[in-house]
């Protein structure tokens, strides 16, 4: 009993102790993960249209839903952005193998096709509204060489070393995962094969696009240039967007 008596507080401060170092523990594991010492990514407040999601400093946009699907075959798309020309700069060939990822519904899609008769066109896309109106494009159209493929956040689901080049058209300021994505389409490029990039100019004050849907060039090579991607070519003919093509030089990254 005097022993007992001699430490009331002994089971208390036991369990004190126990409580402060799994707290701590706790916010150790939190603090890892808001620095993004776990997977790349860090975390905060979502911004208006973003995620709160951060990759290299930069927030990942929220994604265009398959609501806006109206907006994509817009009459005036053609106009803005130029399409004819940027498809005629891809120096596509007769047999050339091509992704578009994130085709929506699939304006650039069936503009690639008649380019490459011998090749093929994988149609890759994550919402099953988009994936079934690229199904009736291509049956009504006769498109036999386009493959519409269910791709997700994390990965294009192509096979390895199958693709010559991948087009993404304001698409990679939305992926929720963009290291694994890229990790993806290197892997599935051949070993000379290529990405272009088509984003809106975030320096050009003119382009009238929710700022967390634009990238700078400097932004854009950072990150793909941290993902086994070089720098081959950029253009500036087109009127709202970067064209920025790499080519794949190395093992993916993390």
């Amino acid at each position: 009993m005097k022993k007992q008596a001699r430490f009331p507080g002994s089971a208390f401060l036991l369990a004190l102790l126990t409580t402060v170092c799994l707290s701590g523990c706790h916010a150790c594991q939190a603090q890892q993960q808001e620095s993004g010492t776990k997977d790349g990514y860090t975390y905060k407040s979502p911004s208006s249209g973003g995620t709160g999601k951060v990759y290299m400093g930069r927030e990942i946009a929220a994604i265009m839903t398959a609501t806006g699907g109206n907006w994509l075959d817009r009459d005036t798309r053609q106009e803005e952005e130029n399409s004819t020309r940027t498809i005629a700069n891809m120096n596509l060939q007769p047999n050339t193998v091509v992704a578009d990822i994130g085709a929506g519904t699939g304006f650039y899609t069936f503009q690639i096709a008649p380019k490459v008769p011998e090749g093929k066109v994988y149609a890759v896309e994550v919402q099953d509204r988009f994936i079934k109106t690229l199904e009736s494009r291509r049956e009504k159209e006769g498109a036999t060489h386009v493959t519409v493929v269910k791709g997700d956040s994390m990965q294009v689901n192509l096979s390895a070393g199958a693709i010559d080049i991948a087009l993404m058209v304001d698409v990679y300021h939305e992926l929720a995962y963009p290291m694994e994505i890229l990790r993806s389409i290197h892997q599935a490029l051949k070993p000379d094969g290529k990405l272009l990039l088509l984003e809106y100019k975030a320096e050009d004050p003119d382009v009238r696009i929710r700022a967390l849907h634009k990238m700078t060039k400097e932004q854009i090579r950072k990150e793909l240039e941290a993902n086994g991607f070089r720098l081959q070519r950029q253009e500036d003919f087109l009127p709202i967007q970067h064209f920025m093509l790499f080519e794949k030089v190395e093992e993916a990254g993390g």
